[in-house]
């Protein structure tokens, strides 16, 4: 057995190898009261991922035995949150309301047993009968009714003859245990309350200690996960199963740490709280830990997936630091994301010795980031940078623009102030400025040294965005209640500038903004005339540490926590393999630490590696989409092999298929097993090259768009962008995109 893997994997696998159980059934069982946060998230991948790790099921149970507070929209925010996440429940989704029949047969059987008896004491008195932690407790006078007295009075509960707490039915088991849950626990209590299922067909509803071990029972379900303040709740659990002598196979429960996350609560009662009073905008506040908060903020599912995996799973409740939460989706969309310029406070530039206009060409990705792009930048006398990118009295060690300091336009000159101008109150609203014409970006010859690059726009072209500098809600650590709030926690600017290709061209629904910080287009109130963008996350931990953080390795990648509490720095021969990933395979430093660190991984890779021996190609299809498959489950159990891996790789070299097309056939792959060219010749998924193919389909889209072909031969060019768009649109994606861009240009050139 791999003693690296969790305890409940652990466990799992010996039931499995004992014969207990034939097939694995998990379930995420929560209370429709709330929006589920990231606390849910740890579970439901906890869940959901032992099941799919071991061929097994997990179902999606709602537990609808409180109607007081659950409501429909609880439900779907609950639906929405699993799918998200990129999980599927067995079957249809569950509700305990659904077995509100067997669970009350069981109660009935209970008191036929005399294991159970309605009670009716007041709800002080049965909380003084209890007893203490150093007392024994007393058993209530109504215990001794007789079985016929019990059916009655529950019959008549059931049709709601009685008040609100008029009487409830208790188990009969022990009044003097030193766990004190077991000191006759409640089983069902009256309400008077419609329930958003079941109507107002029962007047009486169960407790969770009764009807969360049925219905696990009841469904088939093997391993009842749970968090750790249900370890005393374990002995009920136990109790109703034996007791009612259920037959064989029966589940058990388990239990591991919650997520407790410094900066924030998890409470969904105090999280209930700031929506009602309106500290935040709703359940999707992009401040909250919910779900859709952090899915409207633009986490990603994969960067919250790979934070629950980073914390492990363990037995011992503890805090975690946000700041991992903040690595992960950062460590997730520098991968991913292009990067553009952004002007948050603009301060205008104007280039006195710059005449006409000219187009720049920009990658939107760094040299290490396993992805291609570009989009043209617009050039002009006039622009805008930032206002924390001029100082008239600069600071030691400010390497910015300065009257007596030039700078360098990123992916463009260098320029050199030459006049500050102030308004009537002092303060810089214009810079006058030159730029050396030999000092372009890729061919500078200018010979003149600067000591950094700064943003820009083109000021005719440049596009007006509402930007929502998103920070964390609470300023303390372990916040208590609402005094606790930070009041910096969201800044709106409604004015800041982008360059045009983030609105026309639309490379991407995430950015990087150079030098601020990763955003997403609100996918609420976001528009093509008003275009309004959160920001997910910073460059880096602005906060700081307040305690001395341990060495981290290899691109600041943290130590990763497993569930003992040891902390694995890379090893030797972890160490060797970064090295030869990067310098012999000449893989970028993020793909090889990936790989280095996982030995599953970088087996599967060097296999694949063996049938073509392109590593870049194959490593990047390996971390991005193999490792999410090997995450949860064992090699042996994946329907497809290296090999097949490798010609998926091979397909993309060759220009078969498209990068985007790729992780559609992968998809497939990893359910069906099939090879990949039988799937895209299945589903006619070829990369479309020829020529003779496009060059039609490019005529008709210029033939519906005269409109947009006029205003790109009077130098609106951005609009190519638009064009190619359309044709890949056209081809569902299959349409070569250089030979696409070739053809366009040649077409609206004529």
């Amino acid at each position: 057995m791999n003693k690296s893997k969790d305890f409940l994997r652990r466990i799992v696998e010996e039931d499995l190898n004992s014969g207990k159980y034939q097939e694995i059934i998990t379930r995420f069982p929560p209370e429709p009261n709330g929006f589920p946060h990231i606390g849910h998230a740890k579970s439901i991948s906890i869940n959901f991922g032992i099941a799919k790790a071991y061929g097994g099921r997990c179902h999606l149970r709602m537990d609808d035995t409180n109607p007081t507070t659950e409501d429909t929209h609880y439900v779907e925010a609950l639906k929405d949150a699993v799918e998200w996440l990129g999980f599927s429940w067995d079957g249809d989704v569950r509700f305990t309301s659904d077995y509100f029949s067997k669970l009350y047969d069981y109660a009935i059987k209970l008191i036929k047993m005399q294991k159970a008896y309605v009670d009716s004491l007041s709800e002080d008195e049965i909380r003084e009968y209890r007893g203490t932690v150093t007392q024994p407790g007393r058993r209530s006078k109504y215990a001794d009714r007789s079985v016929e007295e019990n059916l009655d009075l529950l019959e008549r509960m059931k049709n709601g003859e009685f008040q609100d707490g008029e009487h409830v039915l208790r188990a009969k088991i022990d009044m003097s245990s030193p766990n004190m849950k077991m000191r006759d626990p409640l089983l069902y209590r009256i309400r008077h309350v419609h329930h958003f299922r079941a109507g107002d067909a029962w007047a009486i509803y169960p407790m969770y200690d009764f009807a969360h071990c049925l219905s696990d029972y009841i469904e088939g379900v093997t391993h009842s996960l749970c968090t750790l303040e249900f370890e005393n709740n374990r002995e009920i659990y136990d109790w109703v199963i034996d007791t009612l002598e259920l037959k064989p196979p029966r589940p058990y429960q388990y239990e591991f740490a919650r997520l407790n996350i410094n900066y924030t609560v998890m409470s969904k009662r105090k999280l209930l709280e700031l929506v009602e009073n309106g500290v935040v905008s709703g359940w999707d506040d992009p401040r909250l830990p919910t779900i859709a908060g952090y899915k409207r903020r633009g986490y990603t599912p994969e960067s919250i997936l790979n934070f629950c995996e980073m914390i492990g799973v363990a037995k011992a409740n503890s805090v975690v630091d946000v700041s991992q939460l903040e690595f992960a989706i950062r460590d997730d969309l520098n991968k991913k994301v292009p990067r553009v310029m952004c002007i948050l406070n603009p301060l205008k530039i104007t280039i006195e010795n710059y005449e006409g206009f000219e187009e720049i060409d920009a990658s939107y990705y760094p040299h290490d980031v396993p992805k291609e792009g570009s989009r043209k930048l617009s050039f002009s006398k006039e622009i805008y940078i930032d206002r924390e990118d001029f100082m008239e009295n600069p600071d030691k060690g400010y390497f910015r623009l300065t009257p007596e300091q030039p700078v360098r336009l990123k992916h463009a000159y260098i320029i050199q102030c030459k006049e500050v101008v102030k308004n009537a109150d002092g303060e810089v609203v214009e810079i006058k400025a030159i730029y050396y014409p030999e000092s372009k970006s890729g061919s500078d010859s200018s010979g003149i040294k600067v000591k950094s690059a700064i943003q820009w726009v083109e000021a005719s072209s440049a596009k007006k965005v509402e930007v929502r500098l998103y920070d964390r809600l609470f300023k303390n650590e372990a916040p208590e209640n609402l005094e606790d709030i930070n009041p910096d926690s969201l800044q709106v600017i409604k004015d800041a500038l982008v360059e045009p290709a983030v609105i026309e061209e639309k490379a991407d629904e995430r950015f990087q903004f150079e030098r601020v910080g990763y955003f997403y287009a609100d996918p609420i109130d976001y528009t093509d005339e008003a275009p309004v963008f959160n920001k997910i996350v910073a460059l880096k931990d602005s906060w700081g540490k307040k305690k001395k953080a341990p060495k981290k390795t290899a691109k600041e990648q943290p130590q990763k926590v497993h569930i003992e509490g040891e902390v694995a720095a890379m090893s030797e021969e972890e160490q060797a393999l970064f090295e030869r990933y990067t310098k012999a395979l000449k893989l970028n430093s993020e793909v090889a630490n990936t790989l280095a660190r996982d030995e599953k991984l970088s087996s599967f890779f060097e296999e694949a590696l063996l049938s073509y021996q392109e590593p870049v190609t194959v490593a990047n299809i390996v971390t991005n989409e193999v490792a999410r498959e090997l995450k949860q489950k064992e090699k042996s159990l994946l329907k497809f092999q290296p090999k097949q891996i490798a010609q998926l790789a091979k397909m993309v070299d060759e220009e078969i298929i498209s990068t985007k097309i790729a992780k559609q056939v992968f998809e497939e792959m990893s359910k069906s097993g099939e090879e990949p060219a039988k799937i895209v010749e299945a589903k006619g998924l070829v990369q479309i090259s020829d020529r003779a193919v496009i060059a039609p389909i490019i005529d008709g889209i210029i033939a519906k768009n005269p409109d947009n072909v006029a205003k790109y031969k009077n130098g609106n060019t951005k609009l190519l962008g638009f064009f190619v768009g359309q044709v890949l649109k056209n081809t569902g994606g299959k349409a070569n995109p250089k030979v696409v861009n070739e053809l366009v240009m040649k077409a609206l050139s004529v």
